[in-house]
């Protein structure tokens, strides 16, 4: 059934209302109750017709509220850069802002002095670390890194870490390990609640052997150079000599060393300074040791190497030159007439290593080229 089927009998009932209504009433009510039918009239034709404008011009509506949506929208967007006038900013002059100042900052706003000493962790005032520029100990660089130190970081430690693996297939469990203390056994009243001893052969326990793996490869720490002056004892001359010939080779600040005690059959008396010590690190470290390695034991005559059995089981390695052999440095070379050659000391050079025994710190020394001859002590 139609919406209009349903509208002709209330249209129909109207009519008839109004012409009857027309024919029994005045001019005046006739004119305000026609316009009171008309107005009814219209409004009933509006409600029957809703339903067919709503389902009849769905897609006018839809245009209808798109055009209104796009009216509601802003002319120009806010994240689009607007131009601004050349003199609407204020001008920032730190100068002029500086001058109008009554008075200076203090300095503690813009300078920063780390403490002189070091006063414990729990002191309010800590020193800064050694990589803040603000700190006493911060050196610039490194800019470069020496050609020996680049080999051992993009060669030599992974062909260490490779030497010295061991795998352990899934489920693998090592096996106990008796104690590396041992008790005191005997029917002796003393041996009770007596401290435990040592292994046998040796007081002194090694240290442990962890895997090696990527996180502790062996490396060099530093290097100690290190000279005995016998002709300090009789003319200091020797000393200056030994610590200007050490200083060269090295680029190290030399130290003075005194004697703790007297030695009679040595001719030592207490206080004497007869020793010259340098120690390196870093950058001169890694230089000396590609010098050593390099230029002096290529030169060195019918040289076999260092010993096997030199180390003190602890991954430091010591090997030594001779007088002449100190003289073949470049640096010694090169000025050879400013040192006395009676005067020129030999030296003993040791090399500490992250290794805990002797056997990884030789395989790391091979690995930068120091032959070793002999039996291995490990």
């Amino acid at each position: 059934m139609s919406v209009q089927s349903i509208a002709r009998p209330f249209v129909r009932q109207t009519r008839r209302l109004n012409t009857s209504t027309l024919s029994s009433s005045s001019p005046s009510s006739c004119l305000a109750s026609s316009s009171h039918q008309s107005f009814a009239h219209t409004s009933l034709q509006q409600q029957h017709s809703l339903p067919l404008r709503r389902h009849g011009s769905t897609a006018t509506s839809n245009q209808d509220a798109q055009s209104s949506a796009l009216q509601d929208l802003e002319a120009a967007s806010s994240l689009a850069s607007t131009s601004t006038p050349a003199g609407s900013l204020p001008k920032y002059d730190p100068v002029a802002r500086a001058a109008k100042r009554n008075r200076e900052l203090p300095p503690s706003r813009y300078k920063f002095r780390p403490p002189k000493y070091y006063r414990g962790p729990l002191h309010p005032h800590q020193p800064p670390p050694p990589s803040d520029p603000s700190s006493r100990l911060f050196e610039p660089g490194p800019f470069t890194l020496p050609r020996l130190q680049q080999t051992y970081e993009s060669t030599f430690a992974p062909d260490l870490m490779t030497l010295a693996y061991v795998h352990y297939p899934p489920g693998y469990e090592a096996p106990a390990k008796s104690p590396r203390l041992r008790p005191w056994e005997g029917p002796s009243p003393y041996y009770k609640n007596r401290p435990l001893r040592g292994p046998r052969g040796a007081d002194v326990l090694r240290l442990l052997r962890k895997p090696i793996t990527f996180r502790n490869i062996p490396h060099i720490e530093k290097i100690t150079v290190h000279t005995m002056v016998k002709g300090a004892l009789d003319d200091s001359a020797h000393l200056h000599v030994a610590g200007m010939v050490v200083q060269a080779i090295t680029n190290v600040r030399a130290t003075a060393h005194k004697t703790k005690k007297s030695v009679a059959g040595f001719g030592i008396r207490k206080g004497q300074h007869v020793s010259v010590t340098a120690e390196l690190k870093g950058e001169d470290m890694y230089h000396f040791l590609s010098k050593c390695i390099d230029v002096i034991m290529p030169k060195i005559k019918d040289w076999r190497g260092v010993k096997g059995s030199s180390g003190d089981s602890s991954g430091n390695i010591a090997f030594g030159f001779s007088s002449e052999e100190v003289a073949l440095f470049p640096e010694v070379e090169v000025n050879y007439d400013a040192y006395p050659p009676r005067m020129i000391p030999g030296c003993h050079v040791v090399v500490h290593t992250t290794a805990t025994n002797d056997r990884d710190a030789r395989l790391l020394l091979s690995s930068f080229g120091i032959p070793f001859y002999g039996k291995r002590v490990n």
